[in-house]
This record gives structure tokens, sequence and C-alpha cells, in this order.
């Protein structure tokens, strides 16, 4: 008889599925969203729709392998794990004797959100070890620097929230693409009578389905909410009481604003000043409103200030007070669990009596050209695809003294330069905790289906991997649940009281917050009063480098602004087997001017390039980008493109203005037509 069981999508999406498992002969044939959950509401996105496709895929990696072709060529044999974890401690053993123990570096992120398998026992080997630190820049950083600047604390509005909403303006934020359950709340909020406003330079699906998209230039997002904030506080429309109540420094900032004009932001952000004012005004006096914003307004070069102005207009407006108004970038704050416990830090001491060097992920090409990096483990990431500045990390991944091991489920690029390839759990085959960053509810996911070949689990292969370093610490003996029960062993109200117990009987269970939480009505900001300090001297905007209003000889050899946003049908680079997105990743979006200057046309092949390097996709000339921008949907796995590089052999290493994060959408480029 089918036998249905509870799991959670693992995937770094905010939506954080709660999923129901059909399974036969302990096999799965049918997954789908839960019904009951709050926020999941019995519906999956297409990718996941899918999952089991990948689950059961002939392209599984089974068992653990030692590379015999040359880095990169991806040739392989089969060896055992008694085999791989000898050489894997051997190989550390000798780079820590002869180079230090931080010689070795973890490269991970969120190739699963669970809090075991993606940052639980990994960091107690690497901080026992006394490996380089990792500093995990790659998505978020930069917008999670602006969002505690403007608000001290990552908190934001229930998404539920959205359906009271009266104005939603989606800013940076495709949300049928990449936040897909919010989408019935804001289909219901239009319902009774509200707009949807899109603000991307890029017109998506969602822009597609909005009353009105905004076509920004890259990267001028800050020059925007600064006009946004001249006509707020010029016409007064801001809340007074709000204003005088819950926040700090308004007389400086009505003065700062009072240079950014509409008139000037036009000149920088490409909307017309008219539209500038009419959506200052609509927004501070439609009540309640609310923004979604999403981390694509943070991957340029001044992509911290940009978060940090826009998350400054609800106190301006005093939409916090307001059932469905405020803003959401991120909720993970929230969940104010032990991570201190799960992740043991201070087992440091042991190994170094201090802590290891840091090293930014964002500039994982400069780190590895530096060769003070003799042995790197990759897990949860695809850094030869998803990393900036490709050239240069691919250089690096097929250095001969760099000893790497990759812990993947599929072959990617970057296992592909494995010297040790070992083959790891999908998220339906083991236990892990799950938080969310765009809801309020916690997840604990049991094993729905059976592990195949020999593949273990992220939290037993670093346990196994200490025992073979002589480590003795007791939490290296911790099973899931004990680290479970680390993680809720917190004071903080919004986790006390949960349990272990509970979750396994309920799946999902909602933090201790009021109905409805409103974590700013009264104040409350993460701030020593609980105000909103505007600090306006610091708010200010300067083009990135790579832009139109940036470097002029730069931009007059390449005159394109290259954005490179989420494919609506993958994941990162999670799907890149898949032909599907293969297809669609390969695609390069560019306006009809931009075109016929090159006598492209749609289907043509066309070379992407600047100093950097190059590749190759095939045109589309449509009206989704302005004059000026080119959008390159990623990731494409390198090995599935010709040349084997994807648009990350454009981007660059360049650093946002705060938080390290990379500067993906400040990209300049050129192109041009392949062939006769």
């Amino acid at each position: 008889m089918p036998e249905t069981r509870r799991s959670v999508c693992a995937l770094d999406c905010p939506d954080c599925c709660s999923l129901l498992v059909t399974v036969e002969n302990g096999r799965g044939s049918k997954l789908r969203g839960d019904p009951t959950h709050p926020i999941t509401r019995g519906f999956l996105c297409g990718k996941v729709a899918q999952y089991l496709e990948r689950e059961y895929s002939p392209g599984r990696l089974l068992y653990p392998q030692r590379r015999v072709g040359a880095k990169g060529e991806g040739r392989f044999e089969r060896i055992s794990w008694d085999e791989a974890l000898d050489t894997i401690a051997g190989r550390f053993e000798g780079v820590a004797k002869e180079f230090g123990p931080e010689a070795i570096l973890p490269y991970s992120y969120a190739g699963t959100m669970g809090l075991l398998n993606g940052g639980g026992m990994d960091r107690r080997f690497f901080h026992r070890l006394g490996a380089s630190r990792l500093d995990r820049t790659i998505c978020s950083s930069a917008g999670g620097v602006g969002l505690t600047e403007a608000l001290g604390l990552r908190y934001g509005t229930e998404p539920e929230q959205f359906r009271h909403s009266r104005l939603i303006i989606a800013w940076g934020a495709n949300i049928l693409g990449t936040n897909v359950h919010l989408w019935p709340f804001v289909v219901e909020a239009r319902r009774n009578g509200a707009k949807l406003y899109t603000i991307d330079p890029r017109r998506n699906r969602t822009g597609a389905a909005a009353d009105k998209h905004f076509f920004i230039n890259p990267g001028s997002d800050t020059a925007l909410a600064l006009a946004m904030m001249h006509v707020i506080t010029g016409e007064r429309l801001h809340d007074a009481d709000y204003v005088e109540r819950y926040t700090e420094g308004f007389e400086a900032l009505r003065e700062r604003v009072r240079e950014w004009t509409p008139q000037r932001a036009a000149e920088l952000t490409g909307i017309p000043a008219e539209e500038i004012v009419t959506l200052a005004r609509e927004y501070a006096t439609t009540r309640p409103a609310a923004i979604r914003l999403n981390y694509g307004t943070q991957r340029s070069e001044r992509g911290a200030m940009a978060v940090r102005t826009i998350a400054l207009l609800p106190a301006l407006t005093g939409s916090w007070k307001d059932i469905g108004g405020g803003l959401q970038l991120s909720t993970s704050q929230a969940f104010r669990l032990n991570r201190d416990g799960l992740e043991r830090a201070d087992l440091q001491d042991k190994a170094l009596g201090r802590p290891a060097r840091l090293v930014n992920m964002s500039e994982l090409g400069p780190a590895l050209g530096s060769s003070s990096v003799k042995a790197l483990v990759v897990y949860n990431s695809n850094p030869a695809a998803i990393a900036p500045n490709q050239n240069a990390v691919l250089a690096g991944l097929r250095r001969e003294d760099l000893f790497t091991v990759v812990l993947e489920q599929f072959q990617n690029d970057t296992a592909d330069y494995a010297d040790i390839l070992l083959p790891v759990t999908t998220f339906l085959e083991h236990t892990d905790l799950y938080l969310a960053y765009g809801h309020y509810y916690l997840q604990l996911a049991r094993p729905a289906l059976p592990a195949p070949g020999d593949v273990k689990s992220n939290v037993e292969i670093f346990r196994l991997l200490a025992g073979r370093m002589g480590f003795d610490d007791d939490c290296f003996a911790d099973s899931e649940d004990d680290m479970i029960r680390t993680l809720l062993d917190s004071p903080h109200p919004f986790v006390h009281g949960i349990t272990l117990e509970e979750l396994d009987r309920e799946g999902s269970v909602r933090l201790r917050l009021p109905e409805p939480f409103l974590p700013f009505a009264t104040g409350g900001f993460g701030t020593g009063d609980g105000k909103c300090h505007f600090r306006a001297a610091e708010l200010d905007y300067t083009p990135p480098v790579e832009s139109r209003h940036g470097d002029p000889a730069l931009r007059r050899k390449y005159p394109l602004e290259m954005i490179s946003p989420k494919n609506d049908d993958s994941m990162n680079s999670t799907f890149g087997h898949r032909d599907a997105v293969d297809l669609e990743t390969a695609t390069l979006h560019l306006s009809a001017a931009d075109a016929a200057g090159r006598a492209i046309h749609t289907s043509d092949q066309v070379r992407i390039y600047n100093d950097r390097g190059s590749c190759v996709l095939v045109a589309q000339v449509d009206d989704t980008v302005e004059p000026g921008v080119v959008c390159a949907p990623s990731v494409r796995w390198g090995k599935r493109s010709p040349g084997k590089r994807n648009v990350n052999a454009l981007t660059s290493d360049r650093l946002t203005d705060a938080g390290g994060g990379p500067t993906f959408y400040s990209c300049l480029v050129q192109v041009e037509r392949i062939g006769d």
C-alpha cells in the first residue's frame, strides 16, 4: 500500500516548502506540497515538482571515486569509503604539518538549507582542524548588512499579511520565479483592489503580470529610493506621528535628500522624473503598502546601500504599523536558534589558540591563485559554475599542488576537478532541521526515502573524517537528534519551548510570535533605544564603476550592462543537468535597438565578452530589457556550454560597498554575432 511521508524542501528559496512524499515499495512515486502548511498550501514550484526525476536520475553519484584523468577532465575510478577517508585524512595531516591547517579551505553555501547538513558537523570538523574559515558572502551578505544598518534586525512582514496590502512593490523581486508561494497572497490582495508594481532592470514573469513595471538601470536603486524620500519629505507625506515616536534623525534626513530631486534620479535610474514623483506619492499615501525587496538589488557595487535606503522607506511612511504594510527581505534572524552550540567555533582554540583566518568566498579566484590554499573541500556548492571571475577560479582548480575534495550528488563542473569525489544524500534521504528566510515556520524532516548505492550525508561524512583525524571531542559523537536538541536549546522567546518531540509530531511549527507579527509597529528596532536611526549623513549614491554612469573609458569599450538573474526553472546550478534548464541559461536577452546595431537576430549565436573572458550564448531579441542592458539567466554548467564557460567568465571579483558580497550585476560587456 502507498505510504505518505513528510519532508521539507532544502533548496535555497525563501519558501522552504513542506512536502508530502508518496512511497510505494520503498520508492518515491509522487511529490506534492503539503496542503496544511500555511505557506506551501498544497502546491510546489515547477523545479521541485520534478525532484523525483533528480532523485532517481542515472546521473546520481553512488560511490566514492578517485581522479584518474587530468584535472577538469572528469575521469574517475571507484574506490571504497575506507580508501577515500584514509586518503583525505592523510593529505590533510600532510598539509597541516607542512603549511599549517589554515592552508585547508572549506567552500560551501546553500546547496542544502538544512542546518545540520549545511552548517553543523562540517563546522565542528573544520574548527577542530584549524582550517581557514569561509566568509559565506556569495548570496545575501550585502543585503544583510544593509537591512541591519536600516532596522537593526533582519525581520520582515509575514507573507500571509500581503493579502491585506493595497499596494505591493516587488523591488528586485521576481516573485513568480523565486518566491512563488508569496504569489497567492498577492493575487488575493489584487482581487481586493490592490496594485502590484515591479522595479527591475528586466521585465520578468512577475513584471509581465504587474499593473506597472519600472525599468531601472542596474545598480541605481539607491538613487530612486533617495528621490522617493525627497518627494515624501518635501510634500510632508511622511507619517509625522510614527517618525516622532519611533525614529531618529528625520530633520537631517529631510535636509540630506533635498538634493536628490526626481530629475537627478531620473538621469541615473532611467525612470522618468514624473513617474518617480507619482510612485513616491502613491507609496506614501496608500495604506497598507508593502515592499517585497529581494536580493537582486544588492548584487551590485552599491548593493548594501541600496537595501539600506529602501528599507528605511517604511519607517518614513509608518507602514510598519499596518497589517499588510512594511517590508520583507529576510525573516531569518527571527529563528534565534543556538547556532553557536551547533557549530562549536570554540574548537578553534584547541587547534590554533585563536580564530582561524577568514577567506571571502566571493574572492575564491584570488585565494586559489595565491597558493596559500593547499587543500579545498567543496560541498553544497559548485564554485566552478557559480563563483565570479570564473577563469581565475578554474585556473586555481587546475593547480596540481591543490588537493580537492568534492561532496556531490552529480558530477557537475566542480566535481570534474576533484581528486576525491564523495557521493552525498539528497534532502529526501536524511534528517535535518530547517529555518526559512521568507516565513516564520521551523520545520523538521526525517528520511522519506532510502539512500541509494553507498551515499552518505554530510553529517556522517564529517563525523567519519573527524574519527580518521583522531578528534575525540564528545561533539563528534552527537547524533542528528542531539544536534537538533542543541539548536533548540535557546532562551530566546521566539524559540523557547519548541521541542524535538513537537517538531516530530507536527513537522512544521510556527515560532513563538504574536499573530499578526508586526515587528516594528511600536518601534522595537534593533538599536540601543529601539528607534530606527536614519543616519542621513551616511546615505549617498555613486554609480558602480562598471555601469553606464561609471568609468567612461570602460563604458566606451564595453557599452552594455549585463545582469544574470536566477533562471525561473533552476536553483543556481542545482538543476544544471536538465536539458530544459540548459536551454534557458544558454540565452542572452537584448533589446531590438542593441541587436540591430550588431546585426543580431533571435536564435543567432553570439559571443559576449569583456577583459575577463567570454562565453557563447543564443540571442533572444525582445522587449524584456531596455537598450543598454542585456540579460543572461544563470547559472549554466560550463561543461554543457561552448568553450566550457558560462556568464561568470565575465563577472568580476570586485566586492560590494559593505558585506563583502559579489557584484554580479555590475558588469560591462560587449556582444557580437558569431559567423557571417
